[in-house]
């Protein structure tokens, strides 16, 4: 098997070599595109990978809750702020991070409050049925949202500058993939640091290691993992401002792929890991980018979805630490 993996990378070194040798600038221009989505997919995938690193649950009701996310944006940008296309700069920046406020407190809460409904009552369960639980939380907030915004799609407006931040040798890079990327770092480093530095990440990481010495130790294990349960919400709903504004437009139903894309970027990177997290993010995006657009023998945009889903098949099935994961015995 590690020779047929090897025999695969090199193949797909030597199709991207091939494009980037065919057409550098419109390599370099792709690139930018997968780095845009990959930030998207990290918030995402921190979020799978903090609620797994407490509880070992997979919260398949997160993509949804981002899918909240995006429409709390949304509507505030269009109802609250009545933002057409090209506004000015100063009510752009209000609007951005009033909406990114609203979004995360939004969504931190809802996913704090699925918690103490949904999966506290069923912690001491057999893990099926915490598992087919979230399963059903995540329909019941795609109904929700059907309920409240319909079957139709949300059209945020373009609200972004697209200018050039810079152009070189027929590379561009545009202000709203900056934008994306600049609100997607800081709220990156100020979970590490959370997590890092703060007493409540220490409690974090306590639970994550062992509840119940975590417990005797004098933590609140229930006010730890909802805490946890909130911050990854509160990502949840920063990634969907960002989607909202970057793609413009969000379904009831946007979340359940992306929350699965998502997924996968977890467990590539290795399920419970933050920076594994980020990195399988990164290379989603890049993937996805570079299948739907490069030129040169490219599958498509038809077969994004079963790219990523038989990298999620090979991952758990020979790899299932994923990248920066440790192997653990079952339970550990």
């Amino acid at each position: 098997m590690p020779t047929i993996a090897m025999l695969l990378v090199g193949l797909l070194l030597l199709w991207l070599g091939v494009n980037f040798v065919k057409s550098p600038s419109y390599f370099f221009t792709i690139s930018f595109i997968g780095l845009t989505n990959g930030a998207v997919y990290a918030l995402v995938a921190l979020g799978y990978t903090l609620v797994y690193g407490i509880l070992e649950l997979i919260n398949f009701a997160h993509g949804d809750v981002f899918m909240l996310g995006g429409l709390f944006s949304g509507t505030m940008i269009i109802s609250a702020f009545h933002l057409g296309d090209h506004p000015s700069t100063g009510i752009l920046i209000a609007a951005i991070f009033a909406s990114l406020g609203v979004a995360m407190v939004a969504c931190g809460l809802v996913n704090a409050t699925v918690e103490f409904i949904a999966y506290r009552p069923l912690r001491g369960a057999p893990r099926l049925a915490p598992l087919i639980t979230a399963i059903g939380m995540s329909f019941i907030l795609q109904d929700v949202a059907l309920g409240w915004k319909g079957p139709s799609y949300t059209s945020v407006p373009h609200i972004l500058p697209r200018g050039n931040v810079f152009s070189f040798a027929g590379v561009s890079y545009t202000w709203e993939k900056l934008i994306v990327v600049v609100i997607t770092v800081p709220v990156l480093l100020a979970l590490m640091w959370l997590v890092q530095r703060t007493r409540q990440g220490k409690a974090m990481r306590a639970t994550a290691q062992d509840r119940d010495a975590a417990a005797m130790m004098g933590i609140n294990v229930n006010r730890t993992i909802s805490f946890t349960f909130m911050i990854a919400g509160s990502l949840a709903g920063a990634a969907g401002l960002l989607y909202a504004l970057y793609f413009s437009e969000v379904r009831y139903d946007t979340g359940f792929q992306l929350g699965l894309i998502a997924f996968t970027a977890a467990v590539l990177g290795g399920i419970g890991n933050l920076p594994g997290a980020v990195l399988g993010a990164l290379c989603i995006g890049f993937i996805q980018a570079f299948n739907e657009g490069l030129r040169w023998h490219s599958p498509g945009s038809d077969w994004t979805q079963s790219i990523v889903f038989s990298i999620l098949i090979l991952i758990l099935v020979f790899r299932p630490e994923g990248l920066l994961g440790e192997r653990t015995p079952e339970g550990a």
